[in-house]
């Protein structure tokens, strides 16, 4: 396993074998890495088991000089983004280097590794020599590839982070969808997610807001609901970030004993609130059966963000989290001749907006040991 030897406060100990240095070009620019030898060059390179901070390695190589060989030099960057900042400070270490060990080996790393991220990555062998200088082979060609979404480890690690801050629940009636008032009229070609002609609401795939990891970003289709409740009133705020007309439901309608619930993000964008996104999906829905394996599932009538309970009479009782805003996707269309509209009479709070949000990669709060 290679890592990095700057250990930090939550890093695991770090193998005394392994260092970072820097390359330009070719060739390197250590002060202590000698000529280009005639050492094996790395061939073939082999990428597998890619999670979102960690990937394993291996190549062939000729078998003469192979004997000579004490360290791997692995030059690891982030693929070129032509739309970042090109002043953007770049965090990622261009060379790592472990003692020679059988292959495969894993590289793993939450402070250069992040995941759904591109890299580049190029392998040349080394012989330590007796003054400490290095003689090196020439670099192996140059390789793509991609790290992976969050795994479910990672999302309860997230999940448990989210349920130290939810704070108490909140009774609820209905769920609310704030828009603009072309949205919801019968004629709406701008809004791809409204099917005009029937009078529904479409699923639309979910943006890249939240967590860089999440694996619903991109992928997963549905539609935001909100259900958050003045803490005076009990009833929904009366402003909104999306628009001025509103969209209400009765809760039992989308959340009933028929829907299953899953855990999907929990994030800040460089603000005091938190989100979190909850995904509602009727069971055995296209929406239930992408988040069975990729989510954590909540129990609908016992969890710290939003329950829905049977009563003694058979009536439905909901509840939500006071401390947190909840985001909830709904998988499924919806018509719009379930519920009303209506004109709310508050603002329109655009600095709340969570569209295409970037998640506050320092936060205590919402970030785990795996990257944003």
């Amino acid at each position: 396993m290679m890592e990095p030897p700057h250990s930090s406060l939550n890093s695991p100990t770090v193998e005394p074998s392994l260092q970072l240095c820097e390359r330009e070009g070719s060739e390197s620019a250590d002060s202590g890495i000698g000529d280009v030898d005639d050492l094996p060059v790395p061939q073939q390179i082999r990428i597998s088991n890619i999670t979102c901070d960690s990937f394993r390695i291996s190549w062939d190589m000729d078998g003469r000089g192979r004997e000579r060989i004490t360290h791997y030099f692995i030059d690891l960057n982030k693929k070129e983004n032509k739309k970042e900042n090109k002043f953007k400070h770049k965090d990622v270490p261009t060379k790592l280097v472990a003692k020679a060990v059988p292959l495969p080996m894993t590289v793993r790393g939450h402070w250069f590794l992040s995941p759904r991220t591109e890299y580049t990555v190029a392998v040349q062998t080394a012989a330590k020599q007796l003054d400490g200088d290095y003689s090196v082979s020439r670099w192996s060609e140059i390789i793509e590839f991609c790290t992976a979404d969050y795994s479910t480890v990672h999302l309860n690690q997230l999940l448990q982070k989210a349920e130290a801050i939810a704070g108490r629940m909140l009774p609820f009636a209905v769920f609310y969808r704030n828009q603009q008032r072309e949205y919801f009229q019968q004629a709406s070609p701008s809004y791809r997610s409204r099917d005009a002609q029937c009078r529904r609401m479409l699923p639309a795939v979910k943006d890249n807001s939240g967590s860089h990891g999440s694996p619903i970003s991109g992928k997963l289709e549905g539609i935001f609901f909100s259900c958050n409740t003045e803490f005076n009133t009990g009833k929904p705020p009366q402003d909104s970030p999306y628009g001025p007309y509103r969209f209400q439901i009765e809760a039992d309608v989308l959340f009933n004993q028929n829907t299953n619930i899953y855990f999907g993000d929990f994030y800040c964008m460089y603000t005091s609130y938190h989100y979190v996104i909850l995904v509602l999906a009727p069971d055995g829905s296209k929406g239930d059966v992408f988040c069975k394996g990729r989510l954590p599932a909540l129990d609908k009538s016992n969890n710290y963000f939003l329950t829905c309970t049977e009563e003694d009479d058979g009536s439905l009782s909901f509840r939500h989290a006071q401390d947190v805003i909840l985001e909830v996707m709904y998988t499924e269309p919806v018509d719009l001749s379930l519920g009303t509209v209506s004109q709310i009479s508050g603002h329109q709070l655009m600095s709340l907006s969570t569209l295409n949000a970037k998640k506050d990669p320092s936060c205590k709060t919402c970030n785990i040991s795996v990257g944003r």
